[in-house]
């Protein structure tokens, strides 16, 4: 059931009009006792969707997803020869990784950070409400929530390493920076002491929230990137994370790839977490088709409004791509067609969208590949989201993780014959891996094929150790550039932050 967790939200906001509507004069409903207020889980639930509602602007314009996947090598919005997109330079300073303390007032960084620390926060404060209920089923929708928190200061140590730590809601201290490894150790213990109460089975009541599945893949990817977190190796620990996935028995891999990202993919036997869309529910949150689609293809996907011409595929990043990898549509490139299948030919030109762009602060209207990979509905205005569910976790990726672990303790002939890890490969129209086949760059270069845009890109790189190498249009950058700065109007509110260094 695709609109579960919208349906929780739906729910939220019909209760708060009923209190609005209601003669407070007869009943003063701000002094309810929480244990007389809910009497079932559903009402836990309801009460608790907020905190998952804050995930919907992930993939937005101007939030994480951008930040971190144009810092990346795989996405790119360079400024357009007539002038739109260069945006007072604050998407090319990401993409060169120039930002720093002097201009942490961009507004990308600043609505990332505001996001997920406001998602941290509404996660307090709901625990603050129902922690002192007992209910039959609480200890499973805490346990939720403890683990939702958990994932936000995940994306926040990924991000930003050092970052202020606070789980008391009714704390009056401004918040400190108890360090990375503190907040490494305090995610990696949250999920362990919570995973078990979770739902184990991905059943539709359960699809978009927090599951064993998801606690157990998020664990994974701590230990996977604890060596560049905290110095430690825990290859071992994340083998064993991504077998609990495994053993779940919940999870298989799609025969067709592009089937994870289907208008209707809520049936998808591979995407373990996901953030469910609405195109009248969920509001303005998921409008990839505007952000990168260039006006011309209106007649491809008989769009409403003209779409904004902005986010393309690095050059470099398309090269990766063998011809014959069918994930290679995941973009568009080459002659257009409009939705009855005829070549669209615009101002007497062919519509073409070159792969290649000639210089990053003059793109041509039709240059750069875009993104398809998510299918596109037909007459979609913006305004309204894609329905598609955003995949966050899927077990591709957890496939790839324990080859990775394996690999790092060279072990990888342990797991290259398993049949799902190899469909991975073979589903895409290629051959299967051998240990032979297997190196940094290879691996690097496949998990790009394989998630591609999907928001992991920038954390391989840094593993991998050549995020700082210089890549199209993006000269070579320094170690420190591995942290994004701390948004200034976060350093101006509390004293107690510590900039990261430039």
């Amino acid at each position: 059931m695709k609109t579960n967790i919208l349906k929780i939200a739906c729910s939220v906001l019909l209760i708060g009009l009923g209190f609005s509507c209601t003669d407070l004069s007869e009943t003063v409903y701000s002094e309810l006792e929480a244990n007389k207020f809910f009497n079932s889980e559903k009402d836990l639930v309801a009460y608790t969707a907020r905190a998952y509602t804050k995930l919907q602007k992930y993939p937005g314009e101007q939030y994480l997803w951008a930040l971190s996947e144009n810092a990346s090598d795989e996405l790119v919005i360079p400024a357009k020869d007539n002038g739109d997109w260069y945006d007072q330079g604050r998407w090319e300073m990401i993409q060169k990784h120039t930002m720093n303390s002097s201009t942490a007032n961009n507004k990308i960084l600043q609505r990332s950070w505001d996001n997920v620390f406001g998602a941290i926060g509404d996660c307090n404060e709901i625990l603050s409400v129902i922690t002192p209920i007992e209910f039959d089923s609480k200890a499973r929708v805490e346990g939720e929530i403890k683990i939702l928190r958990a994932f936000y200061y995940y994306w926040a140590i990924d991000n930003w390493g050092n970052v202020p730590y606070s789980v008391d809601f009714g704390e009056v201290e401004l918040p400190k920076q108890p360090g990375r490894k503190f907040i490494f150790d305090f995610i990696v213990k949250e999920i362990t002491d919570n995973v078990g109460a979770l739902q184990e089975t991905p059943t539709p009541e359960y699809y978009g929230r927090v599951t064993q599945g998801m606690a157990y893949t998020l664990l994974a990817k701590m230990y996977l990137n604890a060596k560049e977190w905290t110095g430690e190796d825990k290859f071992v620990e994340a083998i064993a994370a991504c077998d609990a996935v495994i053993a779940t028995g919940g999870y298989s891999l799609e025969n067709d790839y592009f089937a994870n990202f289907k208008v209707k993919n809520e049936n998808s036997s591979e995407n373990i977490f996901v953030i469910p869309f609405h195109p009248s529910l969920t509001g303005d949150g998921f409008y990839w088709g505007y952000l990168s689609l260039n006006p011309s293809s209106k007649k491809s996907f008989d769009m409403i409004a003209d779409p904004w011409d902005g986010f393309v595929v690095q050059p470099d990043f398309f090269a990766k791509y063998d011809v014959s990898d069918l994930r290679r549509n995941s973009f568009l490139f080459g002659q257009q067609f409009d939705s009855n299948g005829n070549p669209i030919v615009d101002g007497g030109e062919n519509f073409i969208y070159t792969p290649t762009i000639a210089d990053y602060n003059s793109r041509k209207k039709w240059e750069g590949a875009r993104i398809a990979k998510y299918e596109y509905q037909k007459n979609i205005n913006y305004g309204a989201d894609m329905e598609n569910d955003f995949v966050l976790f899927r077990y591709a990726d957890v496939l790839y993780m324990k080859l990775e672990g394996l690999y790092r303790l060279g072990r990888a002939g342990e797991f290259i014959n398993d049949s799902e890890l190899q469909k991975i490969r073979t589903r895409a129209g290629l051959t299967p891996y051998t240990t032979g086949d297997l190196s940094d760059t290879e691996l690097l270069d496949e998990f790009g094929r394989e998630f591609a845009w999907e928001g992991r890109r920038r954390q391989d790189l840094i593993r991998f150790g050549v995020y700082g190498n210089a890549w199209w249009a993006k000269p070579a950058s320094s170690p420190s550039k591995k942290l994004f700065p701390i948004p200034q109007s976060a350093i101006n509110t509390n004293p107690n932050l510590t900039q990261n260094p430039d």
